[in-house]
C-alpha cells in the first residue's frame, strides 16, 4: 500500500473579535491506501476543522488555511483552483458530516440528494443515476431503497440518515472518506452498526477513512492509527495498539483514565478520574505547552518553550518534554 494523504505542517486560522484563533495549527499528518486514521480529543481541539482544511471548506472569512500542504494523490489540494478542487471533492474524497440533518436538504427527496452528486461525477442520465443511488442504498442496508429515495429526511430515523450520508459519500467509489463523528448522538447498538458499516465498506472499496471522534472506543473498535489533538496540534500519534498499551502524552494518559472500568465480578473498578482545568482559549494560549497548567508533570521548560512532535518509540510520536 503507497500513501495516498500527507498533511505538512498545515494551520488553519480564524480571525474574531477576539483575536486570531489557530484552531488547527502545524499539523502533520499521512495516512496510507486502505488505512484508517483516527482522529480523537475533546471539543473544539480542531478535528473538524481539519477535516474541513482537507477538504478545502473553511468558510472564508473569517477562517484562512494559512500555511502547510496537503498532498493527496501526488497533488496538492491547497494549490487547486476552485474548478479542480469541486471534481475532486464528492468523487475522490468524500466526507460524512457531523449531523446528517443539518447537512441534508430538507425540501429535497433523498433520492434527488444522492443522485445529483452521481451525475455530476460519473455523468449518468436519471434513470440510471437513480438505479446507483437504489444500489448504493441497499450497500448501506437500507430496507426497501425504491422508497427511501422517495423519502424526505425528516421522515428517517438518525441511523438512517446516517447511513444516507455514508451512501451519498461513497456513491462515487471515492479514494478516502473523512467520517466526522459518525455515531455520534445515535443510541449504542445503532453507533454499532455504522461502526460495522463503515469497515465493510472500506474492505470492500479498499477506500481509506479517517474517522473523527472524542470516543476511545470507537477508535480501538475501527482505526489501525490514531491521533490524538489537543488545542489545535497533534500531540500523540501511534499505531491504536501502541497507543492503548502504552500512552505517552499527559493528555492521552488523562484521557484513558476517563473511561469506565468493569472489574471482573461486573462491578465499577474505580471512580472516574477527570482532567483538572480547562482548555485554555484558542485566541490566547500561553507561552511553551498549551498543556501545561493541566498537567501533573509540568517543568519549567514546559512554561518557556514548545515541544516539537518527535519520535519517541518506533513509529510512535509525542509532543512533550518528557520525552
Amino acid at each position: 500500500m503507497g500513501m495516498l494523504l500527507e498533511i505538512k505542517d498545515l494551520s488553519t486560522y480564524f480571525n474574531t473579535e477576539y483575536g486570531v484563533v489557530k484552531a488547527v495549527d502545524r499539523v502533520d499528518l499521512a495516512i496510507d491506501e486502505g488505512d484508517t486514521l483516527g482522529v480523537v480529543g475533546e471539543s473544539g481541539c480542531g478535528k473538524t476543522v481539519l477535516a474541513l482544511s482537507i477538504m478545502r471548506l473553511i468558510p472564508s472569512p473569517p477562517g484562512k488555511i494559512v500555511s502547510g500542504s496537503v498532498v493527496f494523490n501526488r497533488v496538492d489540494l491547497l494549490k487547486l483552483d476552485n474548478g479542480n478542487m469541486r471534481r475532486i471533492r464528492g468523487k475522490d474524497i468524500s466526507m460524512v458530516f457531523q449531523e446528517p440533518m443539518t447537512s441534508l436538504n430538507p425540501v429535497l427527496r433523498i433520492g434527488d440528494q444522492i443522485t445529483e452528486i452521481i451525475r455530476l461525477h460519473m455523468g449518468l442520465g436519471r434513470r440510471e443515476a437513480v438505479n446507483r443511488a437504489m444500489e448504493m442504498l441497499s450497500l448501506v442496508g437500507m430496507p426497501s431503497p425504491e422508497t427511501i429515495v422517495r423519502n424526505y429526511p425528516h421522515q428517517l430515523s438518525g441511523g438512517m440518515r446516517q447511513r444516507v450520508m455514508i451512501a451519498m459519500a461513497l456513491c462515487c467509489s471515492p479514494k478516502l472518506m473523512l467520517a466526522d463523528e459518525p455515531t455520534t448522538a445515535l443510541d449504542v447498538t445503532i453507533q454499532a452498526q455504522i461502526l460495522e458499516l463503515i469497515g465493510k465498506l472500506k474492505k470492500d472499496t479498499g477506500a481509506a477513512v479517517i474517522l473523527i471522534t472524542h470516543d476511545l472506543g470507537v477508535i480501538a473498535e475501527a482505526a489501525e492509527h490514531v491521533a490524538v489533538m489537543y488545542t489545535g496540534q497533534v500531540v500523540e500519534y501511534a499505531s491504536v495498539e501502541s497507543l492503548f498499551s502504552r500512552p505517552l502524552h499527559p493528555y492521552t494518559v488523562g484521557l484513558m483514565e476517563s473511561i469506565p472500568k468493569i472489574d471482573a465480578a461486573g462491578g465499577r473498578d474505580e471512580y472516574l478520574k477527570v482532567i483538572p482545568g480547562m482548555v485554555p482559549s484558542l485566541h490566547n494560549l500561553p507561552q511553551g505547552c498549551t498543556f501545561q497548567d493541566r498537567c501533573p508533570h509540568t517543568m519549567q521548560i514546559c512554561r518557556e518553550e514548545e515541544p516539537q512532535l518527535k519520535e519517541h518509540l518506533p513509529g510512535h510520536k509525542v509532543h512533550c518534554w518528557l520525552y
